[in-house]
């Protein structure tokens, strides 16, 4: 396998921008050395771990379509804006059913 050495960046943008080009050969390398047993220990298997964790949802081609659609404008990653529109949504909610519940037993 190709050995991957990231080169001197002159900003995070470019470093991003690198990491997210290189990131499937990264994953790869990474899957491998856990296979072979020389990832070692601490965040990358943990990483690693949680990553194969996820588990996946179907969502219309439409939905992700306007998602696609508006993160372009906006520049940065769908699944990014979905996971942090899911995050929100879900505070929210919690929020809600928590305020739900203390103004029930205060009255």
């Amino acid at each position: 396998m190709k050995k991957l050495s990231p080169p001197k960046f002159a900003n995070e943008t470019e470093e991003a921008d690198w990491w997210y080009a290189n990131r499937r050969a990264v994953e790869a390398r990474l899957f491998e050395a856990i296979r072979n047993g020389t990832a070692g220990r601490g965040a990358p298997l943990r990483l690693t771990r949680e990553a194969l964790a996820i588990e996946e949802v179907a969502l219309p081609i439409a939905e992700l379509d306007r998602a696609r659609e508006l993160c372009a404008k906006k520049k940065i990653d769908y699944r990014t804006y979905l996971k942090n529109l899911l995050h929100d949504a879900l505070d929210r909610e919690e929020a809600a059913a928590k305020k739900s519940r203390t103004g029930r037993t205060a009255r």
